[in-house]
């Protein structure tokens, strides 16, 4: 088990994002955020700033059950429509009006670039994923995080929830809001950022990768930064990948700390249900893997921020044993000290796994209700 506390860069110490090579299809940026007021400034900023670029936002529209739909460039609003759901999965239907829509307006070859803002809270992971394999015509530039960092402290680590702020991305989105800013954060190929907040910014540091760029304000960011970068899929989904987490550290003037807490031994189930509190509740953005003895090919997802927490069996461990590791961010000396404490009561003892796996087959399954039936598991 260590600590990690190293630093990396500062939010003004990087260059724009490396361009490519123009294809001749059309850039499409992704832009997302927790506040309409600041992405809506943010895509107005940009188009301002670059004459025949297009912005294509999406919001849900809960009175009406649809999609709005407002498609415009910098002079005037080209469309403004509702788009009706045909069933309650809300990417599904962006994606079902996205991709024609995408494919004619880069046909036109009028267009020298497009932002798209999906509904607010929105994981750009999954819209990504959901639109890139229909594209026709035009590529992914880079995506954007918008975040206040007047806010950002406490939209990442209280408890409010989407629900409680009228945030939802769909009905039954039961997510914390700092379980979706940490979501847009972590897959943005550029963070943008808007306020002093020095504190903020700290925490933000800890959270995202080195490659990750950041825009010390909106009103210094170009629209080329974006449009002529290329969002890799596979390295943002790489960051959020609990299989390959890591600990970036970052400066600790304002408290902010990040423990790397590892280990080859896998977490005890009685003992995880009963100090599951201690290890991800509180003011915490936590992440990882770890494995239980009762499930030696499964590896098990740690997820957690604004006092929630979400684990699950997400992937074989092939031929050889998984281990566990959690990186957990947080604000208060005191939380450190207890979730490290917690880790190592969770995890089988040294004597308990000297006896190895043998005493663990046939036992009771205590995670079934969150990881799935044994037999289920992947």
């Amino acid at each position: 088990m260590s600590a990690n506390d190293a630093a990396h860069g500062g939010p003004d110490a990087h260059g724009p994002l490396r361009p490519v090579p123009d294809t001749g299809s059309l850039p499409v940026s992704l832009i997302s955020s927790i506040d309409p007021v600041l992405r809506d400034v943010l895509v107005t900023s940009l188009l301002l700033e670059r004459p025949g670029m297009l912005a294509l936002r999406y919001d849900v529209d809960a009175e009406h059950g649809a999609l709005r739909r407002v498609l415009g460039d910098a002079e005037r609003v080209i469309d403004d429509s509702l788009v009706e759901l045909g069933h309650p999965c809300v990417s599904c239907a962006m994606r079902e009006d996205a991709i024609p829509l995408l494919a004619r307006l880069a046909a036109e070859s009028r267009w020298n670039g497009l932002l798209l803002a999906p509904p607010i809270s929105a994981d750009p992971e999954v819209v990504v994923r959901t639109i890139l394999p229909g594209r026709q015509g035009w590529h992914l530039g880079a995506s954007a995080a918008v975040v206040d960092t007047r806010t950002a402290v406490h939209d990442l680590l209280e408890d409010d929830t989407l629900a409680e702020r009228g945030l939802q991305w769909a009905d039954g989105d039961e997510r914390a809001v700092g379980e979706a800013l940490a979501a847009q954060i972590e897959y943005a190929d550029l963070l943008v950022l808007d306020g002093t907040d020095g504190a903020a910014r700290e925490l933000i540091e800890h959270l995202r990768a080195p490659e990750q760029q950041v825009a010390a304000s909106m009103h210094t960011l170009h629209p080329k930064t974006l449009l002529l970068g290329r969002h890799s899929r596979a390295r943002a989904e790489a960051r959020r990948d609990p299989r390959r987490v890591s600990p970036y550290g970052g400066p600790t003037a304002h408290g902010t700390w990040t423990l790397d807490l590892s280990s080859d031994r896998p977490f005890h189930p009685d003992r995880l249900l009963e100090h599951i509190e201690e290890l991800g509740a509180g003011r915490l953005r936590g992440r990882g893997r770890f494995w239980v003895p009762d499930r030696p090919g499964t590896i098990c997802q740690w997820d957690g921020a604004g006092g929630q927490v979400s684990i699950g069996a997400i992937a074989d461990a092939g031929r050889e044993l998984p281990t566990t590791r959690l990186v957990v961010t947080g604000v208060g000396p005191a939380d450190a000290e207890r979730v490290r404490r917690a880790f190592g009561r969770i995890l089988l003892t040294p004597e308990e796994w000297a006896d190895g796996l043998a005493p663990w087959l046939g036992v009771e399954d205590r995670l079934a209700p969150w990881l799935g039936e044994r037999e289920a598991a992947a």
